[in-house]
């Protein structure tokens, strides 16, 4: 139970990948074999397979392989999630001090919305969740801001596709309402869940406008004792005014 398991195909193309990154020129299927401890036809085979996602390239008429563009496309992901989280760190504490209550940042992953930070509530009472944790898209605030964004027929063609799960009494079902739900957040620029995915527990979410294709969002959680009333449409505006300055910094 101790032990981790690493499919051992995954840590030889790992060391192809590692060796190609130290050698400009590119290396033939027998100078990488070579240097990475493999024999010449298993290297193949990992090669052709990472020519197939564009991880690696091969120059026909030196017959030598370099890394291909497939990887600087995921560095590039990489770069700009790290570039959102150092933007917005700042951003999110203040939004802590405001509100008083845990405050988050995620970015949508197909059909989830995943956790990339979070700043804990110094409440004695707190909603948390770790750092990675993903949440259903189709759920609560934070799925929202970020399906406002898209066009109106791509969201409908979503809702109907993956349909809409009762997480609560309160929660939204109904494409059409979904839909009026969406429309209201493209007009006030944050989102609301009153219990709609946890019983007792309320959300304001707004989505980051930056540009580039990301799909990220900005969201605070806290109990209902806690943002009732008036205080859950202040958290609103404050919500709302994070995510604008978020996006700000971020675009070009």
């Amino acid at each position: 139970m101790g032990k981790s398991y690493q499919a051992p195909v995954v840590g030889k193309a790992f060391a192809i990948l590692e060796v190609l990154s130290r050698r400009d020129g590119g290396l033939t299927v027998s100078e990488l074999a070579a240097a990475a401890g493999l024999g010449k036809s298993t290297a193949l085979g990992i090669l052709s397979a990472l020519e197939g996602v564009r991880a690696v390239e091969r120059d026909p008429a030196t017959r030598r392989y370099v890394l291909g563009l497939g990887l600087f496309e995921l560095g590039r992901a990489v770069d700009a999630r790290l570039d959102l989280k150092d933007v917005a760190r700042p951003i999110l504490g203040r939004l802590m001090d405001q509100s008083r209550q845990s405050v988050f940042l995620g970015v949508r992953a197909g059909e989830h919305v995943t956790v990339v930070d979070v700043v804990v509530s110094r409440a004695d009472r707190e909603v948390a969740a770790p750092v990675g944790t993903r949440l259903p898209l189709l759920a609560g605030a934070t799925g929202k801001a970020l399906l406002a964004c898209l066009p109106e027929a791509e969201a409908l063609a979503l809702v109907r596709k993956k349909g809409l799960r009762r997480f609560t009494t309160r929660s939204i079902t109904e494409p059409e309402r979904y839909m009026e739900a969406l429309a209201e957040v493209r007009r006030n620029g944050f989102a609301l869940d009153d219990e709609e995915y946890l019983q007792g527990v309320r959300a304001v979410a707004a989505p980051i406008l930056a540009g580039g294709g990301r799909a990220a969002a900005i969201w605070v959680v806290g109990f209902t004792s806690s943002m009732d009333g008036d205080r859950f449409a202040t958290v609103a505006r404050e919500t709302r005014l994070a995510a604008e300055a978020v996006g700000a910094k971020l675009r070009p």
